[in-house]
């Protein structure tokens, strides 16, 4: 075994040693390429910034990254960061402004917490929609218009959109970015019901402006181009150290085996894509359309809506793809501008015990991946800036396991299952909390085939409580999935706890043994695809927390964490 110490207060021409480390990560990973076989990278206490993405290639299998002192008391805070530390100065009017360049980001980190950039409801007066945008009875006083961001919440129950403002005249016509607002007009359509929607209606909220500010909150006024300023507004007696997160990629890793980081926060990234020209146009989950072909589906008699056919998914801050043996033991995530860790097929994952906390898009995101044990994580406050965003999502995995997470205060599903190729294991999860912003979800959510007869999904032991908004489903069986297990979970306090009828309809799914405080949608008259048995419903909630002490004390972290 070989080890190599790094520390910001480092020197890239020492030794690498305890008592003379390195300064920087990519010095680290050159000397243990040189060194071959089995090397330990020991992590100092400090910020390791990077001004570029930390690249890994299969010539870097074989590798431990930690915290040093990792496992131990002695354990040091070791941060990975792609943000900048910026110098201002606060102008008459108590602002805190700084010239930072060409740098452009959409997040911001003041004294160690990520502030809110600053908006408003809405758009002044009267609106209607027109050919290229908007218009209002009341033109906005807006200081840098082309910097301004729409968010569309709601536009489907389960859907976020966000759009760029091109331009707007005295007369208050808003000109909107294209091609996204284009695209959006073009996918977002529907009719429920009677009711009829064509294209994006209004935003439910207006961003980045320096009209806008209130106290703790930003803008970037990106008016003069390589001349970008940035606006704080400090919060009373506030002395503000601020760092802008540049980078919207940490770690990216490619073809790497037996890989492992250990005690490590990753921290500071953003992405800027849902400020571009293309804009965010959200369907469902993690995935987002970028252009190609528009579909539609009838769920109903009298409903219809066009859905994208292909889409792409948000990016990870930290990336694997196609890699073997990578490990994430006791790491945090925070305070990343996208998805906090993404795998792209690969397999042979496992990240466990980790934090994953104020994140602008989901925890973890899965894909085409085999074989990945995903257990004891806390997942919490994630979702902030993409309101769609699940807490764990997966799709076209093989042989993936989430047991024993604990995901609360998460604004659409908790966890999601999208179609897989078999072996889906969702155990012994608690999820509280979840569908907090956005409706037509649930605490648990799992959708379409889940693999062959012999290995279908499995959903068991899981305890699914306070699902918030009104119209979901605590635990939800959805959109044609077939081969599904679920058993022995608990559900309460949601708005429905389950639902057996839905478009297209379930096929070889089986509720047994599960305890609810209401009964599931549909449980009168289960349809021809469902196995409806031995289910309990027990209103009253201490006496169904009651029944259910055993299932609720095995569910949830398995090392409990503040």
């Amino acid at each position: 075994m070989t080890d190599f110490h790094v520390s910001p207060a480092g020197d890239d021409s020492a030794a690498g040693t305890a008592d003379d480390p390195f300064r920087t990560l990519e010095r680290a990973r050159r000397a243990a390429r040189e060194a071959g076989g089995d090397v330990t990278v020991h992590l100092r206490a400090g910020t390791h910034v990077l001004t570029e993405p930390f690249e890994l290639t299969e010539e870097d299998s074989g590798v431990v990254y930690q915290a040093f002192g990792f496992g131990t008391d002695a354990r040091e805070e070791a941060v990975v960061s792609g943000g900048r530390e910026v110098s201002g100065r606060r102008g008459p009017d108590g602002v805190w402004v700084a010239e930072v360049g060409d740098l452009v980001t959409r997040h911001l980190v003041v004294d160690g917490r990520r502030v809110e950039r600053a908006g408003v409801d809405g758009l002044p007066g009267a609106v209607r929609r027109t050919a290229t945008g908007y218009v209002t009875d009341q033109p906005p006083a807006w200081r840098n218009p082309s910097g301004v961001e729409f968010v569309h919440r709601g536009v489907y129950p389960w859907t976020e959109a966000r759009t760029a403002v091109a331009s707007v005249t005295e007369d208050g016509e808003i000109t909107m970015a294209q091609p996204g607002f284009g695209w959006a007009v073009d996918l977002y359509n529907s009719e429920w019901f009677g009711q009829v929607m064509s294209g994006p209606p209004a935003p439910t909220r207006v961003e980045n402006d320096p009209a806008f500010l209130t106290e703790g909150t930003f803008a970037l006024d990106r008016s003069q181009p390589g001349r970008h300023v940035l606006h704080y507004l400090p919060r009373p007696d506030e002395e503000p150290h601020v760092v802008v997160p540049a980078l919207e990629v940490l770690v990216r890793a490619t073809g790497v085996r037996d890989v492992a980081f250990r005690g490590v926060v990753f921290a500071d990234t953003t992405w800027l894509r849902p400020g571009s020209d293309r804009g965010f146009l959200h369907y469902h989950s993690n995935g987002y359309y970028d252009g190609g072909r528009i579909g539609r589906v009838e769920p109903a008699e009298g409903a219809w809506l066009t859905v994208p056919e292909e889409h792409e998914e948000i990016p990870a801050c930290v990336r694997l793809d196609g890699t073997s043996g990578v490990r994430f033991e006791g790491c945090r995530f925070t305070r990343l501008g996208a998805t906090g860790l993404g795998a792209t097929g690969g397999a042979d994952l496992v990240v466990r015990g980790c934090d994953f906390d104020t994140l602008a898009a989901s925890a973890i995101s899965l894909t085409g991946t085999g074989e990945a044990l995903i257990e004891d994580n806390l997942v919490a406050h994630v979702g902030l800036d993409h309101s769609g965003s699940a807490g764990i999502t997966f799709h076209d995995t093989v042989d993936c396991t989430v047991a024993h997470n604990h995901v609360h205060d998460v604004p659409h599903n908790g966890i999601v299952a999208n179609p897989s190729r078999g072996g889906t294991r969702i155990t012994r999860n608690l999820v509280t909390d979840a569908m907090g912003v956005l409706a037509d979800g649930g605490g648990i959510y799992l959708s379409g085939a889940q693999g062959p007869s012999d290995n279908g999904a499995v959903i068991s032991g899981n305890v699914i409580k306070d699902t918030r908004t009104p119209y979901n489903f605590g635990l939800y069986t959805d959109y044609g999935a077939t081969w599904v297990t679920v058993e022995g979970n608990v559900v309460a306090r949601a708005d429905n706890t389950a639902v057996l009828h839905v478009y297209p309809p379930l096929e070889h799914v089986v509720y047994r043994g599960n305890f609810w405080d209401a009964d599931p949608v549909g449980s009168d008259a289960v349809p021809d695809g469902v196995t409806y048995e031995g289910n309990t419903t027990i209103a009253d909630a201490a006496e169904l927390d009651a029944a259910t002490a055993e299932i609720q004390a095995r569910a949830g972290l398995l090392t409990r964490r503040a």
